[in-house]
């Protein structure tokens, strides 16, 4: 039986969910092919005896472009009738034991459109799995049924330390009205992200400093601000007055590419539309001069080649931060509210 991955992606990124699947594939081994049709928003992983776990097995948090990731024993999705759904998934999962049930859907207009047949199956279904003693409290593994339609479906599961604990990989937020930007939620879906509470508590609170480049009109600013930090921002357009109000924000008016602060800040973040490269070039710089200990910054890809761009910016940084002899850790995530972007977290070790 031909196993497979099934991660999912923003719609419109297959190709490039595809291409960081294949490229994990020739690192590590994997015998198989990745396929997904354009803005069907998943892809898999074809292949047999693919690793489930172990070093061999891909990691959520190394994969750039995936919202979630699920395996799948099974590489086909299973039909059902729509007279009887619950026997033949029953039959399929006899002897298995899950810690939940996941009914997900593809971030499509058609998948999100599930969401009543969901509410109506799911109780019954895991009413079902419930007295069949697949859903047990002591288990460790999710089940996923994600649904091509009413019909057809995948059957999966996930393991909690590899996996995003949100449905269908989405960390929805919602807006506060007091920021200056929707852009704001990007900072904030990043944060909650790569960071655990811990982590948060720590880096996050009042005492600590930051730089904001490209910061004007405010949505990073504001997110730093309303945690206590001490902001410099960097732009040349004009801040949201009420956010330098707060008196926890410098604004200069001065080049991002050039500026320097006087002294270390333990944070820097940016949301530039610039060149990714050169955007990468010099975050990476900064860490590696001891400017700043931790970064969160987005890079813009084009509209071609985005995976291609990616690895080059990646090695770019790793170029700048080995001979500086840093120590580092980086993480990249396409996160849900991005868009042509992705969101990249750095860390001198």
């Amino acid at each position: 039986m031909t196993n497979a991955y099934l991660i999912y992606c923003r719609p419109g990124f297959e190709k490039e969910a595809a291409s960081e699947l294949q490229h994990h594939a020739a690192r590590k081994g994997w015998n198989g092919f990745a396929k997904g049709r354009p803005d069907s928003a998943h892809v898999l992983f074809c292949g047999e005896e693919l690793p489930q776990d172990g070093p061999s097995a891909p990691r959520w948090t190394d994969l750039v472009f995936a919202r979630q990731l699920i395996f799948l024993p099974d590489s086909e999705p299973l039909t059902l009738d729509p007279q009887d759904r619950i026997t033949p998934l029953v039959t399929r999962l006899s002897g298995q034991a899950f810690r939940e049930l996941v009914l997900e859907s593809p971030d499509t207009n058609d998948g999100n459109g599930l969401s009543g047949f969901f509410k109506a199956f799911g109780n019954t279904l895991k009413s079902v799995l419930d007295k069949r003693g697949i859903l047990r409290n002591k288990a460790t593994r999710t089940l996923h049924l994600f649904f091509l339609d009413s019909a057809n479906v995948y059957i999966g599961y996930s393991m909690p330390d590899n996996s995003a604990p949100w449905p269908q990989g989405i960390l929805r937020l919602k807006f506060p009205r007091e920021a200056p930007s929707r852009s704001t939620l990007k900072l904030e879906e990043a944060f909650l992200t790569f960071m655990d509470q811990a982590e948060r508590d720590e880096w996050l609170r009042e005492g600590l400093t930051a730089v904001d480049l490209g910061a004007a009109p405010g949505g990073w600013t504001w997110q730093l601000v309303k945690r206590g930090l001490q902001v410099t921002a960097i732009d040349n357009g004009p801040m949201d007055k009420t956010l330098m109000q707060s008196g926890q924000v410098e604004h200069l008016r001065v080049d991002g590419f050039h500026f320097r602060p006087e002294r270390p800040v333990t944070w820097l973040v940016c949301d530039m539309i610039e060149s990714p490269a050169r955007v990468a070039q010099t975050i990476a710089a900064w860490i590696a001069d001891g400017d700043a200990q931790r970064a969160v910054f987005n890079l813009k890809l084009p509209m071609k080649k985005r995976f291609e761009e990616l690895e080059r910016c990646l090695e770019l940084m790793d170029d700048i931060l080995s001979r500086g002899r840093v120590k580092y850790r980086l993480q990249v995530k396409q996160l849900y509210h991005d868009r042509e972007e992705v969101t990249a977290f750095l860390i001198r070790l």
